[in-house]
């Protein structure tokens, strides 16, 4: 039997375990942060100014660093103070385009409180330059403005088309040298007349038209001439857009529906005359009857008449591109004449030009 003792010390062991497992120990309390020690900012381009995380890329009071302030008219980028332009309420990067006018740019060494105009010649939208503050289709070589369409100084057969270049000679495929429903004065023509005639425009031609007086000895006469149309020395192509209404049959040397690829005024010296290319009612030919060709010229129609002259001096006349006739030596001051070419009695016409143009090689 175990003794009173032995069961008494056998209890206290079991308590004492007990009362160790129920212990609820209070944890050691953590110190409070030392006021003293600085904060410290871990992120790439922050700085503690102050007692702040500072961004020191963008804030324009710490661009850079602490305490490096930009200037009023500055923002901070990458830490890098950078003009900036303040226009109305809208803060403007240096540089930066106007988006209602892109000839316009915010330039802070000009004014930092208005838009500044670009210079001329500066690219704005495809196919157009600035010019006096105007985003236009104009050309812009060799430092001079040049509107669209204008022809290269030093080479006709180039000329201004920003569509297709703003910064270099475009080349073309002909020179105008009429346009039909323009005044032709102002396009450098002038006229040989003698009445009755009459001149008159359409929307696209000018039209020319001569009569006889009943029982005059001389009708009316109206020629549109052009000087130095063209270098004479040298090959040339004219073409001539036209429509012959009406026309008398031609004497020699005269027509009364004539191209001239040669004149001198008032009816053309005898060279010109007889390499001067009449058009008859049925027939087209030179007016010195050494060769002619079947055309129904007064069918209502426009047709491209063509005088080609070559380095060798042969002549070739085509209607719609199809060759009718050809002389050699032809022999030209470079000046252009079409229409009545004479004052004969009843060798009248009446034709509407549409264009004129020299074709370019």
């Amino acid at each position: 039997m175990a003794s009173t003792r032995g069961i008494a010390l056998s209890c206290l062991v079991v308590l004492g375990f007990v009362a160790a497992c129920g212990d609820d120990s209070t944890p050691t309390p953590t110190a409070p942060p030392d006021a003293s020690a600085p904060e410290t900012c871990d992120s790439v381009g922050v700085a503690l100014c102050g007692d702040t995380c500072t961004s020191i890329e963008t804030d324009p009071a710490h661009c850079g660093g602490c305490d490096q302030a930009c200037g009023t008219a500055e923002a901070c980028e990458g830490g890098v103070c950078v003009a900036q332009c303040q226009i109305g309420d809208q803060q403007v990067a240096s540089g930066a385009v106007n988006s209602a006018n892109s000839c316009e740019q915010c330039e802070p060494a000009t004014s930092a409180t208005t838009w500044t105009q670009r210079a001329d010649g500066t690219q704005c939208n495809p196919g157009q330059v600035c010019s006096d503050g105007v985003c236009s289709p104009k050309c812009f070589i060799d430092g001079i403005l040049y509107a669209e369409g204008t022809a290269n100084p030093a080479n006709a057969c180039e000329t201004c088309a920003p569509s297709a270049s703003t910064t270099n000679w475009t080349a073309r495929a002909s020179i105008p040298l009429l346009n039909g429903g323009d005044d032709i004065m102002e396009q450098g023509w002038t006229t040989v007349a003698q009445t009755p005639n009459t001149l008159t425009y359409g929307a696209d031609y000018v039209r020319l038209a001569t009569s006889t007086n009943s029982g005059s000895a001389t009708s009316g006469q109206l020629l549109i001439t052009r000087a130095d149309a063209f270098d004479g020395t040298k090959l040339f192509k004219l073409q001539v857009t036209m429509q012959v209404e009406s026309v008398n049959t031609h004497n020699t040397f005269d027509s009364g529906a004539a191209i001239l690829g040669s004149f001198t005024q008032p009816f053309g010296n005898t060279l010109d005359r007889s390499q001067m290319l009449y058009l008859d009612s049925a027939a087209i030919g030179w007016a010195d009857n050494t060769q002619s060709a079947a055309f129904s010229v007064t069918d209502g129609a426009y047709h491209v008449y063509e005088l080609a002259v070559d380095a060798e001096k042969v002549a070739t006349v085509s209607i719609d591109g199809v060759a009718k006739l050809t002389r050699t030596n032809f022999t030209t001051n470079g000046a252009l004449a079409i229409g009545d070419q004479t004052n004969d009695a009843n060798v009248d016409g009446a034709v509407r030009i549409k264009s004129v143009a020299l074709m370019c090689p």
